[in-house]
């Protein structure tokens, strides 16, 4: 009996990674052995970089954060603290994002901070 080999299997498969590394540069997106490795790598990537993101953001705000608590007087650490103490629950998302819109809600903020500090 004749071998079989996975012809339809096998282009089909080829078709679908040439397709996901369309934009890529050179033979990444013509060979594919070189497209397989480029898409490796890229949901590799894609997928490190889901989690990085969350970190990364988190970061950002709160740069925002003590940015905006330092033109108040405050530090970012003093800042929370003092909220956590006046039970006031807003996370750094909203917080970086009033600091960043809402000077003057900030500012309110910051003071009721100051006020549980001392």
């Amino acid at each position: 009996m004749p071998r079989s080999r996975p012809k339809v299997y096998a282009h089909r498969r080829h078709k679908k990674v040439l397709k996901f590394t369309k934009g890529q540069f050179g033979s990444r997106s013509k060979l594919f052995k070189r497209a397989n490795e480029a898409m490796l790598r890229s949901l590799a990537f894609a997928y490190r970089d889901r989690r990085a993101r969350k970190r990364d953001f988190r970061r950002l705000w709160i740069t925002r954060i003590n940015a905006a608590a330092r033109l108040n007087g405050l530090n970012y650490s003093h800042l929370i603290y003092g909220l956590k103490k006046a039970e006031v629950e807003v996370d750094r998302k909203v917080l970086a994002d009033i600091a960043v819109r809402d000077a003057d809600g900030f500012s309110a903020l910051a003071e009721l901070a100051k006020s549980q500090l001392n």
